[in-house]
């Protein structure tokens, strides 16, 4: 990460040239106020900036009563952004691990999908940055992270395809390793 090195203004100035080189006049009425709004949503879309993600998987609980099977969250809704097109990356992570004597509150795994994917990247890059943190911190068995997503910048521009999606996996552990484990994480991700 690095710091902002530009003001708010100097943020709005810049989306008025976008704007005039587009061909349109960044003082019309309905563009006035247009550079401040989305600077104030570039903020908020790319919030995963001003975080940590690995802080979410800090606080676990060992009480988990001998459990020793894969959790898995599945459908983790996230937008993210192509880091070549700065365009939108809209799709569902399904995130999972097999725990050794601790487990994670399953929201911090969903802030984690959001963390990642509130930057500029891509999504090959946001699939193991999430299973890598996971297995860093949790120091689970194994990790298993898949995710969907539909990508503007080809279904909008370029090829034009829309509803095409791609498809991104990082295995951990056994979940990699082990046949069975690959397996059943695979299985319970499809929702099956």
């Amino acid at each position: 990460m690095t710091d902002r090195p530009i003001s708010q203004a100097e943020a709005e100035a810049a989306v008025r040239t976008l704007i005039q080189w587009a061909g349109d006049d960044p003082a019309r009425e309905g563009l006035v106020d247009t550079p401040a709004r989305v600077a104030r949503s570039y903020r908020e879309l790319f919030a995963g900036y001003d975080e940590c993600p690995r802080a979410y998987l800090e606080r676990t609980f060992e009480e988990v009563a001998g459990y020793d099977e894969l959790v898995v969250l599945r459908d983790i809704r996230f937008v993210s952004f192509c880091e070549h097109h700065m365009l939108p990356v809209v799709g569902k992570a399904h995130v999972g691990y097999l725990p050794t004597n601790r487990v994670v509150g399953i929201s911090k795994l969903a802030r984690v999908v959001k963390g990642f994917g509130r930057r500029l990247q891509i999504q090959e890059k946001m699939t193991a940055e999430i299973a890598n943190a996971i297995q860093e911190v949790l120091e689970p068995q194994g990790v298993g992270v898949v995710i969907e997503a539909e990508h503007s910048c080809m279904t909008l521009r370029g090829v034009e395809v829309p509803g095409a999606s791609l498809t991104t996996s990082c295995l951990l552990g056994v979940v990699r390793d082990d046949p069975r484990t690959r397996e059943e994480f695979l299985r319970l991700a499809r929702g099956g």
